[in-house]
């Protein structure tokens, strides 16, 4: 596994936030640009609209850039994601969300010849520095993933398998927090009685509720979700849907998701990406209403995407 690099930059100071008109007319079709003087054009801050400035952020993305080898995915995207609120992602496909969710929990370190600058911090930790337990880490931060990947065992031992990693052995503590969690992501009375049964004999909506179980079980401060309805039926998505809502405010989500309707029925925030930069960023009303920016419309309303 390659060793990832970070590069700490002089922070720079923030850019004054352009009019609707004025950044429209500076957008390209590789981000917003400006020019300056001499007439070069150089990269320009994403737009972040002042009502995400005044909520305390639990997590904290520091000019972030990231390399596939020579080739670059993300760049410069510099955002917080508030606490106890749900930030949705949202792009079309290749522009980098995923990418971005996975570098908070570092599962990018597991791919040959990546290389980052810039920062994340997580409660103020920097979630990139030398003497990190990545480990640790990912217990403080939840992964749900496309697709359901139940591990092949019991409902029950799925549900507490962070505890029991962790050496826990008391039955009482181990009961409590399977049922705990099987109730926190609304499947306790769907299964109640079939704990002793393989996960991999539930229905796929289930199996999705049984992994968001298991990543609650661990307490995580933050709950990362990489298009967690994408394989799922309408019903099932309306029940994921429901769930996220009645989490918010226990925990803090960032997901990812290609339908926007999703997005707008249960994000409070919402940062459109572009080509691996971060475009616009803003609550989900104003985004999906009164987008500031051209090219935030123009994927909103279908243009493009």
């Amino acid at each position: 596994m390659t060793t990832t690099l970070i590069s700490r930059k002089e922070p720079k100071l923030m850019a004054p936030e352009p009019s609707a008109e004025a950044s429209a007319a500076h957008m390209t079709p590789s981000g917003p640009a400006v020019r300056s003087a001499a007439g070069q054009a150089h990269e320009a801050e994403a737009l972040v609209h002042e009502a995400v400035r005044h909520e305390t952020p639990v997590l904290e993305i520091e000019r972030f850039s990231l390399y596939y080898g020579p080739k670059q995915a993300l760049f410069n995207v510099h955002m917080a994601v508030p606490q106890g609120k749900v930030t949705a992602l949202i792009g079309p496909s290749g522009c980098g969300k995923s990418t971005l969710l996975r570098s908070v929990n570092r599962i990018n370190d597991l791919i040959d010849h990546v290389r980052i600058e810039g920062d994340m911090r997580l409660a103020g930790e920097s979630i990139y520095h030398r003497q990190i337990d990545v480990i640790e880490l990912r217990k403080r931060m939840g992964m749900v993933f496309q697709k359901p990947n139940p591990f092949p065992m019991s409902i029950y031992e799925n549900v507490i398998y962070s505890l029991r990693i962790d050496g826990e052995r008391r039955r009482g503590v181990l009961a409590e927090t399977a049922e705990r969690s099987l109730r926190g992501a609304a499947l306790w009375d769907e299964v109640k009685d079939r704990l002793s049964e393989s996960a991999l004999s539930l229905s796929g909506g289930q199996q999705q509720r049984l992994c968001i179980a298991r990543a609650i079980a661990a307490e995580p401060e933050v709950l990362l979700m990489d298009e967690p309805c994408s394989a799922l039926d309408p019903i099932a998505t309306t029940k994921i849907e429901d769930l996220i809502q009645s989490l918010k405010g226990d925990y803090t989500i960032l997901i990812v998701t290609h339908n926007m309707q999703q997005a707008s029925r249960m994000s409070d925030y919402t940062a459109f990406m572009y080509l691996g930069r971060l475009i616009e960023y803003g609550p989900t009303t104003d985004i999906f209403t009164n987008p500031r920016l051209r090219q935030t419309e123009d994927y909103i309303t279908g243009r493009f995407g």
